[in-house]
């Protein structure tokens, strides 16, 4: 076979990793008499490399984050007394192993859905299946979907290894149909053992105020935190700081 026919036939055995770097490997291996073993096992790396960073790239994909964070992105400086160490022991993701949840609460801008996002790209880099939602925003879409929407949609916040739910109470009261949705979500995630990060800005004992029903809250934290890491998160808003500095490059300008 010639050099064309053999890639033509690799791209035909979805070898597109191999197919991509064999001019390559080809010349490699001519120009340093390389050992015929080593050039194949060389190639087959090429193979493996492709396919893991296909799938890494899918997951992150159905992941819905927007964002690649990570926690050396985060300015620990700014706010000295955030828990730190608590946040990298998060990062490790053993508590996905475990089956542990993470609840993530504290004032407006303080970094909590950054350190979520981190996690949960974390995650997605190491193998799993991850769904991050804007709780408020996404329980209200479900709200307004058809039973079959609904259903495809509940089944997205069960399923994966890992669910991040953002900013909930963002709008402080939630529907009927989203405090349920969610209380579902959390109850079928506690029997699976699987792993949910929480946002958000209202302490826990408020929360069966914001789902308009105090039997539910309890039920819902009750299986939240059974197995559970908090962090509190308190400071100075990155983003008003951010805000501030904008203005005065502005002003600067004028």
């Amino acid at each position: 076979m010639t050099l064309n026919e053999i890639e033509r036939a690799l791209r035909d055995l979805r070898l597109s990793g191999i197919a991509a770097t064999l001019n390559t490997r080809v010349m490699q291996a001519q120009s340093s008499q390389q050992p015929f073993l080593e050039t194949f096992a060389t190639m087959l790396q090429d193979e493996l490399d492709r396919r893991h960073s296909r799938l890494t790239e899918r997951r992150f994909k159905h992941s819905k984050l927007e964002e690649r964070l990570t926690l050396g992105d985060f300015d620990w400086r700014f706010n000295p007394k955030l828990p730190r160490q608590a946040c990298f022991e998060l990062h490790t993701l053993k508590f996905i192993g475990e089956g542990a949840n993470a609840l993530i609460i504290g004032k407006p801008g303080t970094g909590k859905s950054h350190v979520a996002k981190a996690v949960a790209y974390q995650a997605t880099l190491q193998g799993h299946e991850v769904r991050y939602v804007e709780a408020d925003t996404e329980f209200a879409r479900f709200a307004l979907s058809t039973p079959a929407e609904q259903a495809a949609m509940l089944n997205a916040y069960v399923e994966p290894d890992l669910l991040v739910l953002d900013d909930l109470f963002l709008a402080r009261r939630i529907s009927d149909t989203g405090a349920e949705v969610l209380q579902s979500v959390v109850h079928q995630r506690y029997k699976r053992r699987s792993s949910i990060i929480v946002t958000s800005n209202r302490v826990v004992q408020d929360w069966g105020k914001y789902l308009g029903d105090a039997t539910m809250g309890t039920t819902i934290l009750d299986r939240l935190m059974h197995r559970a890491v908090m962090l509190e998160f308190e400071g100075k808003s990155y983003r008003l700081k951010e805000a501030a500095a904008r203005l005065a490059l502005n002003a600067d300008h004028d």
